[in-house]
């Protein structure tokens, strides 16, 4: 099994709704933070969303209050719901996990490195 895997992207109009998914190995889903970047052509990866070990959340200012980031531990399964998705939403969408040296809840993880990447998913919105 890959360590990260990203599903669910596609293209809808905008004011859509999509619900991605990351199945990761047991390994990466202990880690204390996971978190959703996405990447749009031309532009660095930025982070969308950030949770804790514990279920903290933490959001850009540009999705907040638009997406949802869940962990089931059930399924070590990360996901990212997307409702009200505009054009500027459009990116490939990836998934991660990292213990950052301090684990101070969920601005640690906003301002940690990251470095294992699933291939990403596409995520398209259209006006």
């Amino acid at each position: 099994q890959a360590p990260l895997m990203e599903s669910g992207g596609g293209s809808v109009q905008t004011g859509g709704s999509l619900k991605l998914s990351c199945a990761a190995s047991a390994v990466m889903f202990s880690r204390y933070c996971m978190a959703w970047f996405r990447q749009a052509p031309g532009q660095e990866r930025e982070g969308v969303a950030h949770i804790t070990d514990g279920g903290m959340t933490t959001y850009a200012e540009s999705v907040k209050g638009r997406f949802t980031i869940s962990r089931h531990s059930a399924t070590n399964t990360l996901y990212l719901e997307m409702n009200g998705l505009k054009p500027e939403d459009t990116a490939v969408y990836y998934c991660s996990a990292v213990t950052p040296l301090r684990t101070y809840g969920p601005l640690a993880c906003r301002s940690t490195r990251y470095e294992a990447w699933g291939q990403g998913t596409q995520v398209t919105v259209s006006s």
